[in-house]
């Protein structure tokens, strides 16, 4: 399994979108300093989705950046990704790894610490752990407490992404934790220059 840069890692919404065009939003993202994307895309065919799979790949391939699909382990393997990222209610992991083979980066939700124990049981490669704050993204995502936060830290040993809700405006609450990444939607692709956004937002978690 290679290393994962998980620092600054991109949730696509077209919905959310100020770019014209999806691959228009995610290279401008990755110029800016985005080191993986997750094409999560609810509101389409499987077609379009394979599709637009299809032209994010050779983005991504061009600049050197993990692709990980959500949900969709079908539309990973079809387009050649680099992983996927299933929740709670999705394919167990241990489905997913026996369907992609051993190659593949799968990344688990988690909510808390036991949703994170059973992941790394299943052989999860990361955890995209959340909601951080209240997200306009995820209406129905419960926001974890500071506590649970630390305790699946302090108990697992996996890279760890936090989720839900993290901006500019509050990114830095979330260093020194030990964390792997942020990963972020509208922070990003909602922002009038997308790619100044993604190095703004980069700066103020590495710096």
């Amino acid at each position: 399994m290679r290393q994962i840069d998980y620092t600054l890692y991109l949730c696509t919404d077209r919905n959310l979108m100020s770019s014209g065009s999806l691959e228009e939003c995610v290279e401008s993202a990755v110029k800016g300093g985005v080191t993986v994307v997750q094409l999560r895309e609810k509101d389409c065919s499987s077609r379009e989705f394979y599709d637009i799979g299809l032209k994010i790949r050779q983005i991504t391939r061009a600049y050197g950046v993990p692709l990980i699909i959500n949900d969709r382990v079908d539309i990973a393997i079809a387009v050649g990704a680099d992983g996927v990222h299933i929740g709670q209610s999705d394919l167990s992991c241990t489905t997913v790894r026996r369907i992609v083979g051993k190659d593949m980066i799968i990344g688990v939700t988690a909510h808390n610490l036991q949703e994170a124990m059973q992941a790394v049981k299943d052989g999860a490669d990361y955890l995209g752990v959340g909601a951080m704050r209240a997200t306009g993204t995820k209406k129905e995502a419960k926001v974890i407490s500071p506590d649970e936060l630390i305790a699946i830290r302090k108990n697992i040993n996996l890279p760890i992404v936090i989720i839900g809700g993290i901006n500019k405006g509050n990114v830095c609450e979330f260093k020194g934790k030990g964390l792997d990444g942020i990963a972020v939607v509208s922070a990003i692709v909602s922002q009038p220059n997308v790619e100044q956004a993604a190095r703004e937002l980069k700066e103020l978690w590495t710096k």
